[in-house]
């Protein structure tokens, strides 16, 4: 945390991001940091979250909602296929997706980057065989896992790339 706190300042002070920007990312740290840190982890746990990697949205018009924070807040177009679009926020990135179905708008899940996740192969089958020790059930995708915490929210856990 303390490493991710220390870029987002040194990004702040050379002036890549804006005290809005910067406030913004260190609430989501911090939401983050109390997530995983809402039960204790044993030593050496193997899910260890090292940033939050995105926020994902479901919105009526993502091109529209793109366009506002893009303008708003300075942020990067990092991708857009089409059918989302990508925006950077430090080194987090926010989401927007088409909602799945006319109700209101909702942040669709956080995704956390997992230490070594992308340089050690044995990571994704240890943080897999946790998982499943705690009973949580999971959704795979080709570079990462899904599930719900306590409340009901949807959690992505992988590399740096989703």
């Amino acid at each position: 945390m303390e490493h991710v706190i220390a870029k987002l300042l040194h990004d702040f002070e050379d002036g890549r991001m804006t005290r809005r920007q910067l406030i913004q990312s260190l609430a989501l740290a911090a939401t983050a940091a109390s997530a995983a840190s809402a039960a204790p982890a044993p030593e050496g746990t193997v899910l260890k979250a090292t940033y939050v990697n995105h926020v994902g949205y479901q919105v009526a018009d993502y091109g529209k909602s793109r366009d506002w924070y893009a303008e708003l807040f300075g942020l990067k177009v990092q991708l857009d296929d089409g059918k989302k679009a990508n925006l950077s926020v430090g080194e987090s990135l926010l989401i927007f997706h088409p909602r799945k179905t006319p109700t209101t708008p909702v942040v669709d899940h956080v995704c956390l980057t997992i230490a070594n996740w992308d340089t050690d192969k044995s990571v994704k089958e240890k943080v897999e065989a946790e998982l499943k020790r705690r009973g949580l059930k999971t959704r795979t995708s080709e570079h990462s896992f899904h599930f719900n915490d306590p409340d009901g929210f949807e959690l992505q856990v992988g590399g740096k790339d989703q």
